[in-house]
């Protein structure tokens, strides 16, 4: 326990801290475990601070805003009343605090279950794809302005410009791209018209649906750290099937138990997972560059 990080974190966000620990660290802020004075347990990120008189500090303009996006997506996708998500209990310009959730297991049932909330949260819709906030994933910009229009219709070149343009251009000026991947995912952009299946309007989508965040508890799944935004359905089941997710094949009967896929989704994977892919080619470099090549190869065969 770390009273000073506990006065700290209550000096931020307002709330009555009692205890502290910090847990680890991830994109330059801090994960803290912390008890609140009514004895509620909460997890908290929180951003290093310099303080630079007794009463004034200063915190990366970036973070502050990273936290609100995080905040404004847990309150929206809460809003669809489908899969839970921790409450946002306060956020600030250096602070981040949400109820904590729980340590629970996978289980077949969880993951049915799961499936088919995530297919009533994608049916909650969306007005735009995009969102009215400024978007980040992981500790990058995420360009959430709407397209023209609402329309299903709109979506491969929202997808285009949005999701693949900014980070294609970013890994392959960091060298973390060659010159020719950048010219095979703009073949990919190229085509999306073609490549992007029937149309469908805009989803309530989590937008950074890995197996990571999706934490299991009271034999459910909740979602953590969205990316949200109005966006393709198929998005979010291409991110869980990127790393892995438990009992994927029950998440996608409870999925397609309740709101059917459309045909010929299964083969679209690799171009929803094109932009998770650039995103960790501009965060962690080469290392990612095959996984990139190889999706918008996939992408472009189906």
């Amino acid at each position: 326990m770390n009273q000073s990080t506990a006065h700290r974190i209550a000096r931020q966000t307002g709330l009555a801290v009692r205890e502290a620990r910090v847990v680890g660290s991830q994109h330059g802020y801090q994960h803290l475990m912390i008890a609140l004075a009514g004895g509620q347990r909460a997890f908290a990120k929180v951003a290093p601070v310099q303080e630079v008189a007794p009463v004034q500090e200063t915190v990366p303009a970036e973070m502050g805003a990273a936290f609100a996006a995080e905040a404004s997506g847990l309150r929206w996708l809460a809003e669809a009343d489908a899969v839970p998500v921790p409450e946002v209990l306060a956020v600030t310009g250096t602070a981040l605090v949400i109820s904590m959730i729980p340590p629970g297991r996978a289980t077949p049932s969880a993951a049915f279950g799961f499936g088919t909330e995530l297919a009533r949260l994608h049916a909650a819709g969306a007005a735009d794809f995009g969102a009215p906030w400024r978007g980040f994933i992981a500790s990058l910009p995420l360009d959430n302005t709407p397209g023209p229009t609402a329309s299903a219709a709109g979506w491969p070149q929202w997808y285009a410009q949005r999701r693949l343009l900014p980070y294609l251009r970013m890994a392959v000026d960091a060298g973390a791209l060659r010159p020719e991947d950048g010219r095979l995912v703009e073949v990919v952009m190229d085509r999306i018209e073609s490549l992007a299946g029937p149309p469908e309007p805009p989803s309530r989508i989590h937008g950074d649906c890995w197996a990571g965040n999706v934490l299991w508890s009271g034999d459910r799944g909740w979602l953590i750290d969205p990316a949200a935004h109005g966006g393709h359905r198929e998005t979010d089941l291409a991110m869980l099937d990127l790393f892995g997710a438990p009992h994927l094949d029950r998440i996608l009967a409870g999925y397609n138990d309740t709101v059917p896929l459309a045909a010929g989704w299964r083969a679209r994977i690799p171009l929803h997972q094109l932009h998770p892919l650039l995103v960790h080619a501009c965060l962690f470099g080469s290392s990612y560059r095959e996984g990139v090549v190889s999706a918008a190869r996939s992408a472009l065969s189906a």
